[in-house]
C-alpha cells in the first residue's frame, strides 16, 4: 500500500465554510497524486469550481438534498436558511444516507472524510472503508465542548484534565453552549453534541487542520481521552483561486490607500439581531475609515438595505458598502487596501486572516467560535476580541470603533503587540516546507490506517 495512491471520499457539512475547508485539503492531497470524490449539493458546485485546482483528480459529485418540511424550497446549505433551521438541514443531510451508501459501494474508496454525518463511520465500516472525522473546529474546541457531556452545567469551566489555557466561556456563551447539550435534534433522540460524540467514538481517526506548535497540548488531550490517532494536516493554507477578484470590488477597493479599508465578514451562518446589526455598521461608520461588510440580513429583514440605520447610506455612500451576498473573501483579504479584518472567528476565516497582512478583530457568535476567539485573542495574541456584555453578550458601536482603532492605529501599544505576534505566526505558517512536512506525515498516517 505504501506506493499506492489513496482514493478518498469527502462529505462535509452543508455550509460553504466547511466545503472550502475540505476542498483546500483535497487540493493538498491531489497535489500528491491522490484521487478525491467530493460530495456536495448541486447548486454549490458553481461556487467551488474556482477553488478546485486539480479537476483531473478532484471529482465533484453533485447530490440532491431532500426537502424537509419547514425548510425553504430548494435549500441546500446554511446560506439558504436561518440559523434556527439548522436541525432541519441536518435531518435533510441524514436523509442522504441511502444515496451515500450506494455511492461508496460504487466508488470503493480507501477512506471517507466527514464531519456532521455521525452515521457515516458505521456505514463505511460495513463496506471495509476507514473513516476520518475531519474537524473544521479546533482541537481545543472539540476537547472543551465535547467533554462536558452529559453535564451541561459544567460548560462554564474547562473539563477535568483539560490543559492549562486561556479557554473559557462567558455566561451568555455558556447558555448558548448549553443548548447544544440539551436540545434534541429534529426527528432524533440525540442532541447536537451527541452527534459529535458518536462521530468521535465511531471513527477510525480524528483529523484537524492544525499544527502541534499551536495546539499540541489539546491534541494530546484528545488522543489520551479517545485512544485513537489524532492526525494533523498542518496549516492547509488555501492556494490562490484560479479567478481574479470581481472587477466591481477590485475597482472599488483600488480607490483607497494601502491598508486603510476595514473588511467585515461573518460567514454564511451568522445572523445578527437587528439592533446588533445596526450597532456593528454604525461602529464601522464612526471609525471614519472606508469599509466593506459582507453580512447576512439580520433577523426579521429580507435585505441588508432595509436594516440600515436612518441616514446611514447617505452618510457613507462614498466610503462604505454593506453587501448582503457572498463575496470572494480570500481575494478581498489579499487586496493591498485592506488593513483590518473583522471576523466571526470561523475556522476557515481565521486561517485566511492569519496568513493575510490584515489586523484581526474578533467577534465570535456561536459554539467553537468563542473558543477560537480565546485562542487567537488571549493565548496567541494575534487579534483583539471585541468586548461584549458577559451576561447578555451585547456589544456597542463604541466598542466596535475602539477595537478596530486599537489594532489599526500605528501608535497603539496593544496594536503593536498584536501586529508583532500576528507577523510572527504568519511567518511561521508561511515557512517553506512546513506545510509539506505536515502533509507527508498526514498521508503516511492515512496510509497506515488502511494497511
Amino acid at each position: 500500500m505504501s506506493q499506492e495512491k489513496l482514493k478518498i471520499v469527502m462529505y462535509p457539512w452543508l455550509a460553504i465554510g466547511h466545503h472550502t475547508t475540505f476542498l483546500h485539503l483535497s487540493n493538498k492531497l491531489a497535489e500528491r497524486g491522490h484521487t478525491i470524490f467530493f460530495l456536495l449539493p448541486t447548486k454549490t458546485q458553481s461556487k467551488l469550481n474556482q477553488f478546485n485546482l486539480h479537476p483531473d483528480l478532484i471529482s465533484f459529485i453533485p447530490i440532491t438534498i431532500p426537502h424537509v418540511e419547514g425548510l425553504p424550497q430548494g435549500a441546500e446549505t446554511t446560506a439558504d436558511i436561518y440559523f434556527q433551521m439548522g436541525p432541519l438541514l441536518r435531518h435533510a443531510m441524514d436523509l442522504t444516507q441511502p444515496l451515500v451508501d450506494s455511492l461508496l459501494k460504487e466508488i470503493k474508496p480507501h477512506l471517507v472524510f466527514f464531519d456532521f454525518t455521525h452515521w457515516l463511520p458505521a456505514l463505511a465500516r460495513r463496506l471495509g472503508i476507514k473513516s476520518v472525522f475531519y474537524n473544521i473546529v479546533s482541537p481545543a474546541s472539540l476537547g472543551y465542548l465535547l467533554h462536558h457531556m452529559p453535564d451541561a452545567d459544567a460548560l462554564s469551566k474547562p473539563p477535568t484534565d483539560f490543559p492549562p489555557s486561556a479557554v473559557k466561556l462567558y455566561p451568555h456563551e455558556f447558555r448558548l453552549g448549553r443548548q447544544l447539550t440539551t436540545l434534541k435534534e429534529y426527528g432524533s433522540d440525540m442532541t447536537f453534541l451527541q452527534r459529535f460524540a458518536l462521530s468521535v467514538d465511531e471513527c477510525d481517526a480524528l483529523g484537524f487542520k492544525s499544527c502541534r506548535e499551536m495546539e499540541g497540548k489539546y491534541c494530546e488531550f484528545l488522543e489520551k481521552k479517545h485512544k485513537k490517532p489524532v492526525i494533523l494536516a498542518g496549516p492547509v493554507l488555501p492556494d490562490p483561486p484560479t479567478v481574479s477578484l470581481d472587477e466591481t470590488w477590485a475597482n472599488w477597493l483600488d480607490q483607497f490607500e494601502v491598508k486603510s479599508v476595514i473588511f467585515c465578514a461573518f460567514g454564511s451562518e451568522a445572523i445578527l439581531k437587528l439592533d446588533q446589526f445596526q450597532e456593528l455598521v454604525l461602529g464601522l461608520e464612526i471609525t471614519g475609515l472606508p469599509f466593506l461588510a459582507a453580512l447576512k440580513p439580520p433577523e426579521g429583514c429580507n435585505t441588508v438595505e432595509e436594516a440600515l440605520p436612518e441616514g446611514f447610506k447617505n452618510r457613507t455612500e462614498k466610503r462604505g458598502v454593506i453587501h448582503g451576498g457572498w463575496v470572494q473573501q480570500q481575494l478581498i483579504l489579499s487586496h493591498p487596501s485592506i488593513g483590518c479584518f473583522v471576523t466571526h472567528c470561523g475556522s476557515g476565516s481565521l486561517s485566511e486572516g492569519m496568513v493575510s497582512e490584515c489586523q484581526l478583530v474578533l467577534i465570535p457568535h456561536m459554539g467553537d467560535q468563542f473558543i477560537n476567539a480565546r485562542l487567537m485573542g488571549e493565548e496567541l495574541r494575534v487579534g483583539l476580541e471585541l468586548k461584549k456584555g458577559e451576561e447578555d453578550g451585547l456589544f456597542t458601536k463604541e466598542a466596535v470603533t475602539e477595537t478596530i482603532k486599537l489594532v489599526m492605529e500605528e501608535e497603539s501599544e496593544i496594536g503593536k503587540e498584536i501586529r508583532a505576534n500576528h507577523g510572527k505566526w504568519r511567518d511561521f505558517l508561511l515557512t517553506i516546507q512546513l506545510e509539506d512536512s505536515y502533509m507527508v506525515e498526514f498521508v503516511q498516517k492515512l496510509t497506515s490506517l488502511v494497511t
